[in-house]
């Protein structure tokens, strides 16, 4: 893929990484799932160009720190504090400035965190010795130092604000991920993938039909879909490396997409072929199929959890769609979802403790999670959009969701606790289904 074959290119090689002896690598500075969480405030310094001659007068340690600043806020967990604050004298052009800090003047400001570094440019390569320090605690964090080709800013910002955010929560976070959506014109659509920071909108398929339920592979190589482009409503998996397509399912009557399993050995379906809409596994490699409800309900929109062992999906069993959970091998039906007279498009949390769907209210869909218990119950988007089709991002920090009114379509990011909304695509078409990749490696 583009994505993969631009990460090739990229030679960032990390020189060294230094963690003070009385840190442990695997420490959680700040803990995000708090729920009295709010944005830390960190200082993001202008990294200071230490090289020589005409390189010296660029501005790109400027433009470097805006980079990094830019994909730290998308993640809605740092409030980014303003550099004409800074108090700190900076010495431009001494490279000894990164260690000499004085964290009265920090904490004055009110920050927590503080990174900044010195950054040399040679000819066609970018060397970055960057410092990520603890204001509260007066310590270092965080020490390493990258190269890159000075063409490729955005890749080494992001594996930077990669780094940062690591060392802080744990998590690397989804700057290297992507969200598949259907892009819909009148009758026509097509599925779409764009990066995480709304760049590189790329169209995958060709289809000029009704497309319904992409979902990627666990390995981003294939993304699976629904698509009337035969007339009737088949099954198709795409190999995003070749370009590929191989039709899996064309049984009479519906066959519609559900999630792959975790290994990416099968894939969900809901096939009418036997009179009514029932959930089946499909072997991807052998096309055998294995039926997994059988009830005078319809039952639709499966969805594994991340251990494989339970499908989410939705029945109206109960007279109205509602969310359910089942065992892999179809046993144990249970409900989860009892308020709302309409609740549907499940998606489980990669930590496999929530399920968040869409659900009706006063006319409007909106966004909700639910413990997979059926418990704690939290509504999400309260707006007067019809806010749809969550999917979860690979740390479930942040859910995709479109966000429709008569004038627009919305995809939209927000933090798992519903704040820090981000517009990542306004689509003048209808856009609808984002799905969340998981991480392409690096």
């Amino acid at each position: 893929m583009k994505q993969l074959s631009k990460i090739a290119l990229l030679t960032l090689t990390i020189f060294s990484c230094l963690i003070l002896p009385n840190q442990a690598s695997a420490k959680i500075y700040i803990d995000i799932d708090s729920p009295s969480f709010q944005q830390f405030p960190i200082a993001i310094c202008d990294l200071n160009n230490i090289s020589s001659g005409s390189a010296q007068t660029t501005n790109i340690g400027v433009a470097l720190a805006d980079e990094i600043k830019k994909y730290l806020s998308m993640t809605g967990i740092f409030n980014i504090l303003n550099k004409k604050s800074f108090l700190e004298k900076m010495e431009p052009g001494n490279p000894d400035i990164i260690e000499k800090v004085y964290f009265p003047d920090w904490s004055l400001i009110g920050a927590d965190y503080l990174v900044r570094g010195n950054i040399l440019q040679k000819g066609k390569q970018i060397i970055v010795d960057s410092r990520l320090f603890d204001v509260t605690r007066s310590e270092l964090i965080m020490s390493k130092k990258y190269s890159s080709a000075s063409d490729d800013q955005k890749d080494l910002a992001k594996t930077i604000a990669s780094d940062i955010l690591l060392a802080l929560t744990g998590d690397e976070g989804e700057f290297n991920t992507k969200i598949a959506f259907i892009s819909k014109n009148n009758d026509s659509s097509d599925i779409y993938t764009i990066d995480y920071d709304g760049s590189n909108q790329t169209k995958i398929t060709n289809h000029q039909s009704l497309i319904m339920s992409p979902r990627w592979s666990p390995d981003n190589k294939y993304v699976a879909f629904t698509s009337f482009k035969e007339g009737a409503p088949k099954v198709f998996i795409k190999n995003l490396q070749t370009g590929a397509e191989k039709r899996v399912s064309d049984y009479e009557g519906l066959n519609l997409c559900g999630s792959f399993s975790p290994d990416g050995k099968y894939l969900l379906l809901t096939l009418s072929k036997e009179g009514i809409e029932d959930i089946y596994s499909l072997n991807v490699e052998t096309l055998r199929l294995n039926r997994l409800t059988q009830s005078y309900s319809i039952d639709v929109s499966p969805a594994w959890s991340p251990n494989g062992m339970q499908i989410a999906f939705v029945s109206n069993r109960s007279g109205s769609p509602q969310i359910y959970v089942m065992d892999a091998d179809g046993n144990n039906v249970r409900r989860i979802t009892y308020e709302g007279n309409y609740n549907t498009s499940p998606s489980w949390s990669p930590r496999g403790n929530r399920i968040a769907y869409e659900g009706r209210v006063y006319g409007r869909y909106q966004i909700f999670s639910i413990d997979t218990e059926g418990n704690n119950l939290i509504q999400l988007t309260f707006d007067n959009a019809d806010n749809e089709s969550p999917s979860w991002s690979p740390s479930g920090r942040q859910i995709v969701y479109t966000s429709k009114t008569a004038s627009r379509s919305r995809i939209c990011i927000m933090n798992a606790n519903g704040l820090n909304i981000r517009y990542l695509n306004e689509n003048v078409n209808r856009a609808v289904m984002p799905v969340w990749s998981s991480r392409f490696k690096k």
